[in-house]
Order: structure tokens, then sequence, then C-alpha cells
């Protein structure tokens, strides 16, 4: 419905002659939840429906869950258990995909199962497991991929800041270090360009976190995401669903000194990055409904 809307302005946009996008995908959808439950808030539902509907190939990535556990053995995830929410949803045709071994990710017979998917979600946990295991391999190659086809790729919490460009959070040590010392862990998938990702804003007290990536970064555009909440990019610019708030952290812009270096984005508001404004806004409330698969 609005979403959809907001996704036909793009398209025709583009095939009137527009530049390619600076910022998202030229073609797909980019997910970005900012964490927590999901159920009641659409999110879930419009990805499914941007990959094309319940019997469309889907595959769960687990691997931001960790990769080795303290006593450095490898972790084992049931796929069952990753893949029962989706097929609650209905999913017919829903698949994890997982591995700690890079060699392994560029490998043509672990990166295959990419080829026919029309979506990929990123689970939660640490977002440097999945670079570890991914960056620089066919398999990320393949990830790119579905969306050069036009499907979608999302993600929660950790799957969420993985999409950006720089990597908030990246360190090894611990969550609570905005800014990883080891240069491996600095750089996110960049599925969404010249950006940098957080999440869980809300509940962890982290709506000013970002001023430090911005102040050292100031090209890149700083995005915090509310648990409950996403952004659906499309292009250029994006839309903000679900539950609650989404902050942009935006050097371009001149702010009063008893202002925060951010501003405040509600359900609704549809937000163009390259012209870093506002070009909708909107109710400010939840509305899942309509975003059904």
């Amino acid at each position: 419905m609005r979403i959809y809307g907001l996704i036909l302005m793009v398209m025709l946009a583009a095939t009137a002659g527009a530049q390619p996008p600076e910022y998202g995908p030229q073609k797909g959808h980019l997910v970005i939840q900012g964490g927590g439950p999901a159920e009641g808030t659409g999110i879930m539902e419009t990805f499914v429906n941007l990959a094309g509907g319940r019997d469309k190939k889907i595959i769960i990535i687990p691997t931001a869950g960790g990769n080795r556990a303290a006593d450095g053995k490898l972790i084992v995830y049931q796929e069952a258990e990753i893949l029962a929410p989706w097929k609650k949803l209905g999913l017919t045709n829903v698949h994890m995909l997982h591995t700690a071994d890079p060699k392994r990710a560029d490998t043509e017979a672990f990166a295959a199962t990419l080829r026919d998917a029309q979506g990929v979600w990123f689970n939660g946990g640490r977002q440097w497991n999945c670079v570890d295991s991914y960056a620089g391999t066919l398999t990320l190659r393949e990830f790119r991929g579905v969306l050069e086809r036009g499907g979608v790729i999302g993600g929660s919490s950790a799957g969420a800041t993985i999409q950006g460009d720089y990597l908030v959070r990246g360190a090894v040590a611990g969550p609570n270090i905005v800014m990883a010392p080891e240069p491996e862990h600095q750089h996110g998938f960049a599925f969404l360009r010249r950006s940098a990702i957080d999440q869980h804003i809300n509940t962890r007290n982290r709506w000013d976190d970002m001023i430090p990536v911005i102040q050292k970064f100031p090209n890149l555009l700083g995005i915090g995401i509310s648990e409950g909440t996403a952004i659906v990019v499309t292009g250029d610019t994006f839309e903000v669903i679900g539950r609650w708030k989404v902050t942009i952290h935006d050097n371009t812009r001149g702010y009063q000194p008893w202002e925060k270096p951010y501003y405040v984005l509600s359900v609704g508001d549809v937000y163009d990055m390259k012209a870093r404004k506002i070009v909708k806004l909107g109710t400010g409330v939840l509305n899942p409904a309509g975003i059904q698969p």
C-alpha cells in the first residue's frame, strides 16, 4: 500500500533516466530492523512480500549468533529452530545457510544455493562474526546477486548493522565499543552504501552513540533504529515501518547549540538519503495492515 507507492515512485524515476542510487541497491530492496521482536509490526511480512511471497526461496543466515563458543568449539545451529519463525509465517521454501569457515564460504558448492534465492535474512548476534565468515568471499558476491536480481536482503540487530558501510560495534571485545579498534571489523557489507547503522537505540539508550562515528567519518549518514522498527530501502529512499523511531545523524545539516546533532523520524516518514531530507511525513503510528505476502 503506502510502501508500494514509494517503490513505484522510485521505479518510475529510474525508468525516466535518473542516476543510479548512491546509497541503496540499484535493484531490489533492503529491510533493516533495529532488533527486538517483529511480531505485529509487519516487518517480516514486508520482507517476505518483497521477496515475492511465501513460496519464493529465502535463505536465513544465523552466523551473527556466533561461530565458536567460549571454549573454541564450533557452534552448531539447529535448522528447525532457526527456521521456525519463518515457517510459522507459512514460508514453504526457506533454508538455513551458515559456515564459520571463510574458505568454505568462498566455494561454489557452498554459495550455489544463493543463485536462485529471492531473499536473504541475517539474524542478530555480533556482526563481526558475519565479517569473519563471508567478507571477500563468493558467498558475499552471491548475497549481492540477490539484490541484482531484484530480490531483498533483510536483517535484525547485528543483521541490520552488517548491511551498512562502516561497521558500528564491530569490536570483538564487546558491543559497548562503538568503534572497533581492529581494522578487519570496521567495514560491513555495504548493501547500504555511505552509511553506518546502529540498533536497539531505545531499549539500550544508544541515542547519542553514533555521534563520535559521524564526527570521525562526516561523509557517512548515521542511522539509528529502535527495536521493533525497520527502514525499507528502495534506491536512495527509505520508509520507516514498525513501532517506534529512527535517528538520522547528518553532518551536512546545521544544528543549534542546544540541539542534539541528529533528528528523529517516525513510522510512515519517507526519507531521501541523497537529498538528506524528509520527503513525506507519516502518521507516526504502527500500521502493519496491508503488508501481507
